[in-house]
């Protein structure tokens, strides 16, 4: 299985779920990536790398790049961070693939949200990686069901 998580950046969202899936769930293949290119090539936000090492996560081997119409070839599943991002991954689905998007939080419904906030915005680094821990343990589930 390969799993690529998305979000605007590529700083925050979207390294820390695949930095927090990835402790869970080694066996899987993991990337992150952003539907924007502002931060390509730089490491994940320094607050997000510290609040995600406060739980011993450690993102600091991360480094953004842009979402790719190729990644539709190269992963099993993406995952979309909130309808924006999704929207601008579909905005690139080529012809005829049928690799499966979803929205991240789709695998924690029992939290009520609807998508995972940008805590670069609303500066909550907590609360986003509470909610990324929900969504990365229902990930794990359906995946270990088969």
């Amino acid at each position: 299985m390969r799993v690529l998580f998305v979000c605007l950046g590529n700083i925050c969202r979207s390294p820390s779920a695949e930095g927090v899936f990835r402790a869970m769930a080694p066996e899987v293949t993991t990337d992150s990536a952003g539907t924007a290119g502002w931060h390509v090539g730089k490491p994940p936000y320094g607050p997000m790398q510290a609040a995600a090492l406060a739980r011993d996560v450690n993102l600091s081997d991360l480094r953004a790049r842009q979402f790719v119409a190729r990644d539709f070839e190269r992963f099993d599943l993406i995952i979309g961070m909130d309808a924006e991002n999704i929207a601008n991954i579909e905005a690139l689905r080529p012809e005829g693939s049928a690799t499966e998007v979803r929205l991240f939080t789709d695998f924690a419904p029992d939290s009520g949200m609807t998508e995972v906030p940008d805590p670069y915005y609303t500066r909550d680094f907590d609360g986003a990686l509470d909610l990324i821990e929900d969504c990365a343990r229902g990930l794990k589930a359906s995946i270990d069901a088969g």
